[in-house]
Parts: structure tokens; sequence; C-alpha cells
């Protein structure tokens, strides 16, 4: 993870020093823009490792930004920042297709966790004896939480990866969302959170999302997953 690229969007210029001092000191290259206009014009030349982004911004908001991107097939880790803090509005956050949310104020040093352990999630890690479980035309390979299918790579956002890895521990048996959302680091936001990545991944791996076949849920126990042809 050294020299990761991370792009850092707020309108508050003292906040967006810090965060490049601090996150250089890291080992961190920064990029930063003080709106969503100002970041997309970065992102037409450049893709960061990472981005962070405040959701209450003048113009467009971080919200619409991160959902913009992810559906132009953008899946680096996003992180948003909010003075808002009740989990109803992270949950939104994480629909919007973010990985990770964090109130403000907050210390820099819990961003620079949060973002390590992203961008941990995020790279393939190489494995000498890769497992490899099938999805219907998609394998994953658990060993680099790596999704591939007759196409090619499929592309997951660290949140999707870190799922879909927490759930092939334990292939065929039952975990209930608390389970999830502790191996997750969610237990702050609640299970909410957990459905709604649940509901992201369905995207990228069930041939028909109303009737999954791989990723089922247990009725007041929580999910299972069940690799097959």
């Amino acid at each position: 993870m050294n020299e990761s690229h991370v792009l850092v969007v707020d309108d508050d210029a003292r906040l967006l020093r810090l965060l490049q001092r601090f996150l250089s000191e890291n080992g961190f290259r920064i990029t930063t823009a003080m709106d969503a206009e100002a970041a997309r014009k970065i992102l037409a030349v450049t893709q960061p490792d990472a981005m962070v982004a405040d959701i209450t911004m003048p113009g467009e908001d971080g919200l619409s930004l991160t959902r913009s991107l992810r559906e132009k097939g953008q899946v680096f880790p996003i992180i948003l920042l909010t003075a808002r803090g009740e989990p109803a509005d992270r949950i939104i956050g994480l629909e919007s297709g973010a990985d990770d949310y964090l109130g403000k104020p907050f210390e820099p040093r819990e961003l620079l966790l949060r973002l390590q352990a992203h961008l941990r999630r995020h790279v393939p890690r190489p494995s000498s004896a890769p497992r490899l479980l099938r999805l219907g035309k998609l394998e994953f390979d658990t060993g680099r939480n790596l999704l591939s299918g007759p196409e090619g790579i499929v592309h997951l956002t660290s949140g999707e990866a870190a799922l879909l890895g927490v759930l092939t521990r334990t292939p065929g048996e039952i975990m209930s969302r608390e389970v999830i959302a502790e191996a997750l680091g969610m237990d702050e936001i609640g299970e909410r959170a957990v459905d709604v990545q649940v509901t992201r991944l369905r995207r990228r791996i069930e041939p028909d999302q109303k009737e999954p076949r791989f990723l089922q849920t247990v009725r007041g126990k929580g999910y299972v997953l069940k690799p097959g042809s």
C-alpha cells in the first residue's frame, strides 16, 4: 500500500490541509478537491486507489458523486465524511455505493486505519494454494479475494469483496447478520448495513436477484452462501 493515491474531496480548506499533511506523512500520495466538479476533472485524467469525500458540499453532494462513480464501474474504496452521524444516514451512504462512513469530527488516525483496511481488502493478495469456489459461471479465488468469469475479472468494491470473503469462510453454513457485521467492522452501523452490502453483492453474482441461488436469505437467522454450478 506504499504510495497509494487517495483523492480527498471536501469544501473545508482547513480539513483538506490537515488530511493532506497527515496522510502524506503516513505514506499516501494525496490529491485534493474542494467540490465534486473539481473531483470529476481529476478523475477524468487519473484513477486513485481510494477516495474520501464529504457528503455535504456546495453543488453536487458526496452521495451523488459516489453513486455516479459506481454506476460508471469505478470500484476503488470510497469513504464518506459527514456531520450527520445517525445510523440511517450511514445506511444511505452505503446504499449509494460507499464502502465506509465516518462522522465528523473524527480523529485522522481513525481515517488512516480505515483507509489501510479497505486498501488491504481491495488489493488481491497472492496465494500459493488458491481455493476456488464456483458460483455458476463465476469463480471466487478465496486466497486473493478475486472474482472472475467467462469475460474476465468481475470488479468488486472493497466492501463487496470483504463480504464475499467472509461468507466463503463457511460455505453452506448460516451466518447471522450480527456475526457478518462484526467481521466487516460494521458493528456500530448495525445489521441493516449488512443487508445493503448483500443486495450489492447479489447484483454481481446472481443471475436473478429476485430468486438468489448462491447468496440466500434464511429468514430470522441470516445468510448462507451456497456455491455450485
